[in-house]
């Protein structure tokens, strides 16, 4: 049965994907000439008043003026000409509708096969690439033009039509208009020139327009039109988590597997036939799974349902009637179709026999019972039959045991009577009528009942070892007891078959949500095959296999198989069927082949395919196995999905991810190379146009300029080489010694070459000794954070720079660690976005960087002064006199003292 949450949800996602395209309404017809045009124009007309855009793609009015004089005010596309074979044919232009984009497109004929050369062969997918673009479309179509119902056509009117329309094109109706004219009228307007010439007229009316075939293909148009309105309620109801109401009510048949099943599901698809209804056979378990010739049976019903088109169910639960009722409201159903059942006299006297309890119970149910010729023969062979049923029954190890059973509660009786003095000795015989119950089936329980009834009246009710009862109250003693043990063993029958149901059911919910923990975890494609397929050998004991691609299988790690094996798995994976063994496709193959379908489209393809190879030995697959295996399919399934689409997500992510670093590279890159690129071109190209005029000052100016911009340039270009080292981890480290003052002086002297109105505040610690680093790379990280700061402080507040060697963290390093503040006095970082300046490009969006420079200054000196054991962090400045905050970079470098050289 389907899960009810998993149809609401199917049916939201298809209401979602029909909202986002075009709306598609179709005016359907039962044959040429019933108006179907003229309706459809008239409705556009409608549509135009209301102010909505409506434009006429193509529509062919076969010279009638009254639907030519309804074409008129609309707005009309210019058709388009294609020449084929030296004559000039005129086609829809799609590109022009496309581009004129309307709300709604009238689009004739929606059958009509296109001139060769046009970009689609028929019209109809013309109108799903209009769909597709958002452009609602409203089209006509005759009946016989329905791809499904093609041979019903062929059979009624002897005509094989070739322009056909697939039925899948009505899922993406909004609305179905059916245009409906009796046939007598439809002949008159044939008769006088309406619908074809005189020529023509006359001739189809001795053929295609006769009344027969024109009430017949009628009655098909209604009913195609009814079909999609039951479809539509019944998609709506569900996507909304409401009942449906469906409006052809289902014929559901019941067996049971005793004789009569076929027969029945015969029955029943000449019923549905009669009413033209949808109809389904089920089958009601209530305890453990049946034996296996009357499983046979109902595999048999089934397979035999399912080729002539009707569905099949298997319900659980403790009531056959409440099994049937439930089922039938939930699949709209009208008919239920039963055999007759064979009857307990004692439940048909109380009203408990399940035609009764049909009849009581299910008001809104028309009840059809069938007697069969087996059961007809069943009652003449019933008295005859009964000896031999005692018999084999006396046979069973079932019926030993209620014999052994009644045989030790009579001897604990005479125990208990002789050496304990119990009074009521029926409590031991109820006792041993409940433990025969409850290890055994109904049948046993009784005859234990029985048995233990005339031992407790034979050996212990006065007169003794006799049937005959003394007393009144001995009378109703032993029939009491009778009762209760009849009742206390039905009881725990019920009780242990509901017992054995459980467990199996638990059984199969713990592989399945093994299974489903497994596939949650599962990364990949690989881990959810590999999860799925030892879920499934755990399982169900078999071989299996799951094969992940396209048809024809390929891969070194499928098991052998044979060409019957490899043509079923093709065939299952190709149509989205299951094959091969215990189904009717490929039967001889010894695997069972599942495909992987999902939740794609019916058409589409699956995406791989389950195989499973159970022992030669079993003939014949149990329901449980059969729905535990295809639960664990779907599950794979939708793993297997799950899977693509987290790699599909992922593969965008690092596309987007990658387009955005290339387009914040390129965009900061080509301001901050151009401009000095610029300056050093305008300063060549004036010393060379006027060296010879200009003074010296000028010229050297202007050679000042190209070497000062051609540093910048070159600053610019190692900070990008320096980024690439530091992502490769080819950065080499060549350490020396080397004061704090001189690092912080040089990086210091070599900015106010670049910045000569920068103003520095230096606080160096007394007494610092040299530090054991690169003095390039060090020095290098320093120059990048100052020309930081410099480049966000107004030019009257200095950048304070502050060095000194303090307290490390404790138990996290070194003691004394050397600490270099650089302060500015800008407009400050926000908290949450402190973390974010070191990253690569980040100064294109936003940060205390701003909008200049490549947003690689911070990032460099991150993994400078980390490749030397350091960190660099972003902290709040300290606010001065003017209120002004700003921003203090913070780089601690660990005191590292060089290794000192083994003695030889």
């Amino acid at each position: 049965m389907t899960d009810p949450r998993s149809a609401q949800a199917d049916a939201l996602m298809g209401e979602l994907q029909r909202q986002g395209a075009g709306r598609l309404t179709i005016f359907l017809g039962a044959a040429p000439g019933v108006g179907k045009t003229y309706a459809m124009l008239g409705r556009a007309r409608e549509l135009q008043r209301r102010g909505i855009d409506v434009v006429v793609a193509i529509v062919e009015t076969h010279g009638r003026a009254e639907t030519g004089a309804l074409v008129e005010g609309l707005d009309v596309l210019p058709r388009k000409r294609l020449d084929y074979q030296g004559r000039a044919l005129d086609e829809m232009d799609l590109d022009a509708v496309l581009a004129r984009k309307p709300a709604v497109a009238l689009v004739d004929e929606l059958a009509h096969r296109n001139a060769p050369g046009s970009r689609h062969e028929r019209r109809w997918q013309d109108v799903l690439e209009l769909l597709d673009a958002g452009i609602d479309v409203y089209t006509t179509i005759n009946i016989q033009h329905l791809e499904s119902l093609n041979d019903v056509i062929h059979r009624i009117t002897g005509v094989r039509v070739s322009e056909t329309v697939p039925d899948a094109l009505f899922d993406r109706l909004r609305d179905i208009v059916l245009v409906d004219l009796p046939p007598r009228e439809l002949i008159e307007r044939l008769q006088q020139g309406k619908v074809y010439v005189p020529e023509q007229a006359a001739h189809a009316l001795q053929a295609f327009f006769s009344p027969s075939n024109l009430t017949a293909l009628r009655e098909l148009a209604m009913q195609t039109a009814t079909d999609r309105v039951d479809s539509d309620l019944r998609e709506a109801q569900t996507a909304r988590g409401l009942p449906g109401v469906p409006l052809r009510r289902a014929v559901m048949v019941a067996i049971d597997g005793l004789g009569q099943s076929e027969y029945l599901v015969r029955v029943a698809r000449r019923l549905a036939e009669r009413r033209d209804a949808p109809w389904l056979v089920v089958t009601v378990q209530t305890g453990a799974s049946p034996e296996e010739a009357r499983q046979s049976e109902l595999d048999r019903a089934f397979a035999l349902a399912r080729r002539l088109g009707g569905d099949t169910a298997v319900l659980h639960g403790n009531s056959i009637v409440d099994a049937l009722l439930d089922h039938g409201e939930r699949a709209g159903v009208s008919t239920i179709v039963l055999g007759r059942t064979r009857e307990r006299p004692l439940a048909r006297m109380v009203n408990r026999t399940l035609t009764q309890q049909l009849i009581q119970r299910g008001a809104h149910y028309e009840l059809t019972i069938v007697s069969t010729p087996e059961a007809r023969a069943r009652a003449r062979r019933s008295l005859r039959q009964s000896s031999t049923l005692l018999r084999s029954l006396l046979t069973r190890s079932d019926a030993g045991l209620a014999v052994v059973a009644a045989t030790v509660a009579t001897a604990l009786a005479w125990i208990a009577e002789r050496w304990i003095g119990l009074g009521d000795l029926s409590l031991i015989f109820i006792v041993a009528v409940v433990v025969v119950a409850a290890r055994t089936r109904m049948t046993a329980a009784v005859i234990a009942s029985v048995l233990c009834f005339l031992a407790y009246n034979f050996f212990f009710i006065e007169p003794r070892f006799t049937l005959l009862i003394g007393a009144r109250q001995g009378v109703a003693t032993v029939l009491l007891f009778l009762a209760a043990a009849l009742v206390a063993g039905r009881l725990a029958s019920k009780l242990r078959m509901q017992v054995l149901a459980l467990r199996a059911s638990n059984a199969h919910a713990t592989e399945l949500q093994t299974l489903g923990r497994e596939l949650a975890t599962a990364a990949d494609v690989g881990q959810v095959v590999r999860a799925g397929r030892d879920a499934l050998k755990r399982s169900l004991g078999v071989e299996a296999f799951i094969y992940i691609g396209a048809a024809p299988l390929r891969g070194e790690s499928l098991p052998e198989m044979g060409d019957k094996d490899r043509a079923a798995a093709d065939w299952s994976l190709k149509h989205r069927q299951s094959a091969g063994r215990y189904t009717d496709t490929l039967a001889g193959s010894e695997w069972w082949l599942l495909p992987l379908k999902g939740n794609g489209a019916a058409d589409a393809p699956a995406a791989g395919v389950i195989g499973l190879r159970f022992p030669a030995s079993l003939t014949r697959l149990g329901p449980e196995q059969r729905r535990l295996a295809e639960a664990m399919t779907d599950d794979v399934a939708q793993a297997v999905l799950r899977t693509r689409l987290v790699a599909d997500l992922e593969d965008s992510r690092v596309s987007g991810e990658t387009e955005r670093l290339r387009s914040a590279l390129l965009s900061s890159v080509s301001h901050d190379l151009r401009s000095p690129l610029a300056s050093i071109i305008g300063a060549a190209s004036s010393l060379d146009s006027y060296a010879e005029a200009m003074p010296r000052e000028d010229r050297h100016s202007l050679l000042e300029t190209i070497r000062i911009e051609g540093e910048r340039l070159d600053r610019y270009i190692q900070n990008l080489l320096d980024m690439t080292r530091l992502g490769h981890g080819g950065l080499a480290l060549n350490r020396d010694w080397i004061g704090v003052d001189e690092l912080i002086g040089s990086a210091v002297t070599r900015l106010q070459r670049y910045e000569p109105r920068a103003r520095f505040e230096l606080r160096i610690e007394p007494g610092l000794g040299p530090i054991w680093v690169h003095p390039a790379l060090v020095e290098q990280a320093l120059f990048n954070v100052i020309e930081n700061a410099v480049k966000f402080s107004p030019p009257d507040a200095a950048v304070t720079i502050d060095a000194r060697r303090v307290d490390g963290e404790p138990g996290e390093g070194p003691a004394q660690v050397l600490r270099i503040d650089v302060s500015d006095r800008g407009p400050g970082i926000p908290e949450d976005e402190r973390a974010r300046i070191f990253d690569m490009f980040y100064s294109v969006e936003r940060g205390d960087r701003g909008r200049q420079g490549t947003g690689l200054g911070l990032a460099i000196c991150q993994g400078m002064i980390g490749a030397h054991g350091g960190s660099v962090v972003a902290l709040p400045g300290l606010a001065d006199e003017q209120g002004r905050r700003g921003t203090t970079i913070r780089i601690t470098l660990p005191p590292i003292e060089p290794a000192v050289p083994a003695a030889p």
